[in-house]
């Protein structure tokens, strides 16, 4: 007798702006470093961040959205 622990409710995605907003940190994140070593500036590196997360944020929340799904669609899924 396996005991299996509760599965999780079924929700909708994230919305479109808190992935960009956390694609655009990740990406900032990521950026500083290799901008301050080679002495790229602060809003340089904040700019293309941004641009970045802008692009990141409909791929992520597709993602997101098929991880959801597939959830859903295992036995003993909501």
């Amino acid at each position: 007798m396996t005991d299996q622990p509760p599965a999780l409710p079924d929700r909708p995605p994230r919305s479109l702006l808190v992935h960009f907003g956390v694609d655009s940190a990740v990406a900032f994140l990521a950026l500083i470093i290799v901008g301050l070593i080679i002495g790229v500036g602060w809003l340089a590196i904040a700019v293309v961040a941004v641009v970045i997360g802008a692009i990141a944020a409909r791929f992520t929340r597709q993602a997101e959205a098929r991880a959801l799904a597939a959830r859903r669609e295992q036995p003993g899924g909501s």
